[in-house]
């Protein structure tokens, strides 16, 4: 007989390494000691009479140039400052082009963190391939640059021109969603408020019981070549989990799932959700899979952001 699936009500247990904030702080460290160098150059075909786009360049982690697209609403007065999204892509996804979100008085950007096109010069795991690559030890594991990566981009956003440093937030989806709540858990003086749809990165030993879809299956096929290193992926992934991350979040939070997401179980979008404890608020999409209600998700979430970073003429 085939139980049924409780998600809301399913235990998901991570271990809490005892030095995880010292792992974080010594990341974030070195981080630190790498000038970021951030260089924006216009892209006018990209552009518009309302949104300019320019592409970001910045250097994070290990000194590794990484780039974004950004985009700001045009022709706004010398001073102006605006509110900023940064929105990070899924795993296989790449980055986006925010021009809507300009049009309504954002600064955003579309982060191609290592790995990712234009970022991949110096890391390039493939997908497959990123997920597991080093991961028996969490020094080198792929995703510690990667998470650099976004806290970086949180940073440097920040101090750009034309930015509001009090009004910054983040925006994603799956991976996205993940990196949204690690961000805002090590940032939390500078992340304002958080959507994170689906998360990703979640109870990332315990996902690939209740799913093969990759990317969590690429867990599953690394343990069938190399049994003898589960305990080894289990301590790594401990210092990675948006579980641990979760309790550190001060933002406020609005997360949604779908309930038959075969990619990203919701069983650990429940439990992530659990750990948080910022105001928060989840919505949750019955017979949606990975897009957790994407059709319907999207104007709550530009309301949510909007409430909270109130740009200009929307909610002011």
């Amino acid at each position: 007989m085939i139980m049924a699936r409780d998600p809301e009500s399913a235990t998901v247990e991570v271990d809490l390494p005892a030095d995880f904030d010292e792992f974080w702080a010594e990341t974030l460290r070195l981080t630190d000691e790498v000038p970021p160098d951030p260089e924006l150059v216009s892209v006018p075909r990209m552009s518009t009479p309302a949104v300019d786009v320019f592409e970001l360049r910045y250097t994070s982690y290990d000194q590794m140039r990484i780039a974004a697209w950004l985009t700001m609403p045009a022709g706004h007065p010398p001073g102006t400052a605006f509110p900023a999204v940064l929105h990070v892509p899924g795993y296989i996804s790449e980055p986006s082009v925010l021009k809507s979100w300009s049009e309504r008085g954002y600064v955003t950007v579309g982060l191609a963190p290592r790995g990712k096109l234009r970022s991949n010069g110096r890391f390039n795991p493939g997908y497959p391939g990123l997920l597991t690559h080093n991961m028996v030890d969490r020094f080198t594991y792929g995703y510690r640059g990667f998470y650099a990566d976004v806290v970086r981009a949180v940073d440097v956003l920040a101090t750009l021109p034309g930015v509001d440093p009090d009004r910054v937030g983040i925006w994603g989806s799956s991976q996205g969603g993940g990196l949204g709540i690690v961000a805002a858990a090590l940032r939390p003086e500078v992340v304002r408020c958080v959507a994170a749809g689906a998360p990703y990165l979640c109870g990332i030993m315990a996902s690939p019981g209740w799913t093969h879809s990759y990317p969590y299956e690429e867990i599953n096929e690394y343990l069938r070549v190399h049994p003898e290193h589960e305990r080894l992926l289990t301590e790594t992934a401990s210092y990675f989990d948006g579980l641990n991350f979760a309790p550190k979040v001060r933002a406020p939070i609005f997360v949604y799932l779908g309930m038959e997401d075969d990619v990203c179980p919701p069983e650990t979008g429940f439990a992530v959700y659990r750990l948080l404890e910022s105001e928060k608020e989840l919505h949750t999409y019955p017979r949606c899979g990975h897009d957790s209600g994407l059709r319907w998700v999207i104007p709550l979430v530009e309301k949510f952001v909007d409430s909270h970073l109130h740009p200009e003429g929307v909610g002011a």
